[in-house]
């Protein structure tokens, strides 16, 4: 027989004639995620983000027409009607004293809870991950279990303690020291175990090298630990101004309305039955566009850090 024909009476392989070297047959669900990232899938991607800005780009031609457009027809005729968009609303909300001095507040609240947040977190964290004292892990479990401690709970007590503080003219209860002081309380424990995680995946080695030439403990932390967990506590502080800069609820119950910041200013404007739409949306397209240029400004750093901790 010759050596055509033995090929030819020979069985066929169980794989479907591939042979055991052949590649497998890819499924449907695989070859769709294999497109995932061809130009459909990006021309997809960015229709979806166009239309997430859509409720943006409304709130920002709201802000551009006067009271009577608003209530008349929906935003999208200025699009047809482009004389309709003027500054007047916004003209007259920065006319109005209190307005302006609750955009102050906001930024008086916000900074010092951002800053202190960071600085005592990282402080924290650097001894939590590489500082050996009495108790170290069992006061690391106490902040670890503080993170289920929903901030609801705290409300009562923490405004009963702020009412007996009352000392030269000078009462907590109602100011803007005791806002910041509940968003630094509150905004610790996240923090410290978000840098803390961060901080002991850096090598023991960097450590090690510092300490023979010499460094302190505050030497290490200064020019060692917080260069290289830089990426973790600018998104650490990203998320905390986000955080303090957008809180109605803890302003509510804390601020007066001499220390109101601006998001209990604009639920102050609401009315019952009537829109107040030409001050509600420059405010709150005023309100919006702060937090998206600080994210925007320290985009870059908020990816180095989702990609170190990804990565570690």
């Amino acid at each position: 027989m010759s050596t055509a024909e033995k090929a030819a009476e020979a069985p066929a392989p169980e794989d479907g004639g591939k042979g055991a070297a052949g590649a497998p047959r890819r499924g449907f669900a695989a070859r769709i995620v294999g497109r995932v990232g061809g130009g459909a899938a990006q021309a997809l991607l960015v229709l979806i983000a166009l239309f997430w800005l859509v409720p943006t780009l409304g709130l920002l031609v709201a802000s551009l027409r006067s009271n009577e457009d608003n209530n008349a027809d929906g935003w999208w005729n200025v699009f047809t009607k482009p004389a309709q968009l003027t500054m007047g609303s916004y003209s007259s909300l920065l006319g109005k004293g209190d307005f302006v001095d609750s955009f102050w507040n906001t930024v008086l609240i916000t900074v010092p809870a951002t800053v202190l947040v960071v600085v005592i977190a990282s402080m924290a964290a650097y001894a939590f991950a590489w500082m050996e004292f009495p108790g170290r892990d069992w006061l690391f479990l106490l902040v670890v279990a503080l993170l289920v401690v929903p901030v609801q709970v705290a409300l009562v007590p923490v405004a009963k303690l702020y009412g007996k503080i009352e000392f030269g003219g000078f009462q907590m209860f109602g100011s803007v020291t005791g806002v910041v002081l509940f968003h630094v309380a509150f905004g610790l424990p996240f923090a410290i175990f978000l840098l803390r995680n961060f901080f002991a995946a850096i090598p023991r080695d960097l450590l090690e090298a510092a300490r023979m030439d010499g460094g302190s403990e505050w030497t290490i932390f200064r020019r060692v630990i917080f260069p290289l967990g830089g990426p973790a506590i600018a998104s650490l502080g990203i998320f905390q101004f986000l955080w303090v800069w957008n809180d109605l609820l803890v302003s509510l119950v804390f601020a007066d309305t001499e220390s109101q910041p601006m998001t209990k200013w604009l639920q102050s404007q609401m009315r019952q039955f009537t829109g107040n739409i030409d001050i509600l949306a420059p405010g709150a397209f005023l309100s919006l566009i702060v937090p998206l240029a600080v994210f925007f400004a320290f985009q870059r750093y908020f990816v180095q850090g989702v990609l170190a901790g990804s990565v570690k």
